[in-house]
C-alpha cells in the first residue's frame, strides 16, 4: 500500500490488514500487528522431517550453525503477521518452518524494514528473506530467488450474485484506497467500458480493506478487488459470505531471496520440491486459504519481468 502499507513487490501493493472472523468479517487497518485468536489458523499438515540427502546440500557455515536466519517484514496476513501472543505466524511462516525442518535447521525469524532485507542478505546478516517478495528481473541483479507461490489480483462476490471482472460495466466495486486496484486496474477497466459506450464501473474506495470487504458482504457494492492472498484469506474467513469472482490475473511469482550465487538456493528449491511431492505444501496452502496461488515446480530466478 503506498504510504500506509508496503509495495507488494513491484506492480501490486501489499495490504497489511489483520483479519477477524466475527459476524460480517471485521478487518483491522494497516497499523495492526496482531490478529485475533479466531484467525490464527493452526497448521494441519504433519510436521516436516529432515531429509538427509537434501540437508547435506546446505552450505557448511549454515549447517554448522544449525539455524536458518530469516529476514521478515510484518504484518501482511495471511502470509506473515503476529498472533495475539506476539508469535509470527502465517502461510509463509508455516512453509518456511517446513523447509527448515527438511533441511535439518531451526528457523530464526528476525524482523526488519522491508527495504533492508535484501541488503542484509547481500551483507550476510540473513540467510534468506521471507516477506512475500515478488521475483523481478531488477531484484535478480542483486540476489537469487527461489519461487514458491504465484500472486495476482482476485475479485470476490456474494454467492449466487456473479460479477465478471472482465465485464463489470455499471457495477459497484469496492477497493482499498491507494492500491493498484484503485489506481490502475479499475480506472483502466472503467475507461474500456465508457469507450465502448457502456456505463462506467463505480469505484467505491475505502481507507481500510476491512470496510471494502464488509461492503460486499452487506450488499453495498457488487464485488471487491484486492491482491489474491488477501482476497483468498478474506473468503476463507467469511464463513460462506464471499466467493471468488473469476480467476487470479496479472500474476507474478513470490520468491525467497538468497545471496547471489549461493548454493542455498538449490537447497531451498529441493526442499520445496520435496514438500510438494509429499503434499505438505498443499496442506499448508489450503490451511490458509491460498491454494489458488500454489505452484507445481519451484525455480531459481523465475521473474516474468
Amino acid at each position: 500500500m503506498l504510504g500506509a502499507c508496503r509495495d507488494r513487490r513491484g506492480r501490486l501493493w501489499r495490504i497489511a490488514a489483520a483479519f477477524a472472523a466475527t459476524g460480517a468479517l471485521a478487518l483491522s487497518g494497516c497499523a495492526s500487528n496482531t490478529a485475533t485468536d479466531e484467525t490464527t489458523t493452526a497448521t494441519t499438515a504433519a510436521p516436516a522431517q529432515k531429509v538427509d540427502e537434501i540437508a547435506n546440500t546446505v552450505p557448511e557455515a549454515i549447517k554448522a550453525s544449525g539455524e536458518l536466519v530469516v529476514g521478515v517484514n510484518i504484518p501482511y496476513p495471511p502470509n506473515e503477521f503476529k498472533d495475539p501472543s506476539g508469535k509470527i505466524v502465517g502461510f509463509d511462516v508455516d512453509l518456511m518452518n517446513a523447509i527448515a525442518a527438511t533441511l535439518g535447521l531451526t528457523p530464526d525469524y528476525r524482523e526488519s524494514d522491508f527495504a533492508k532485507i535484501i541488503p542484509s542478505i547481500q551483507g550476510g546478516t540473513y540467510n534468506v528473506g521471507m516477506s512475500s517478495f515478488t521475483d523481478t528481473k531488477e531484484r535478480e541483479q542483486s540476489v537469487d530467488f527461489v519461487t514458491y507461490f504465484n500472486a495476482g489480483i482476485l475479485w470476490a462476490q456474494r454467492p449466487g450474485e456473479p460479477v465478471d471482472p472482465n465485464n463489470a460495466c455499471g457495477k459497484k466495486v469496492a477497493v482499498q484506497a491507494t492500491t493498484t486496484e484503485e489506481v490502475e486496474e479499475l480506472p483502466a477497466k472503467s475507461k474500456a467500458c465508457t469507450d465502448a459506450g457502456k456505463p462506467p464501473i463505480e469505484i467505491v474506495s475505502f481507507d481500510g480493506q476491512d470496510a471494502a470487504t464488509n461492503a460486499v458482504i452487506l450488499g453495498q457494492v457488487d464485488a471487491m478487488s484486492a491482491d489474491s492472498p488477501v482476497t483468498s484469506y478474506a473468503i476463507k474467513q467469511s464463513n460462506g459470505k464471499l466467493e471468488e469472482a473469476g480467476k487470479i490475473f496479472d500474476s507474478a511469482p513470490y520468491g525467497w531471496p538468497v545471496q547471489k550465487g549461493s548454493p542455498l538456493a538449490q537447497s531451498l528449491q529441493m526442499a520445496l520440491e520435496h514438500l510438494i511431492e509429499t503434499g505438505t505444501y498443499e496442506e499448508i496452502a489450503k490451511n490458509w486459504g491460498v491454494e489458488n496461488g500454489m505452484i507445481d515446480k519451484p525455480v531459481i530466478n523465475g521473474a516474468i519481468n
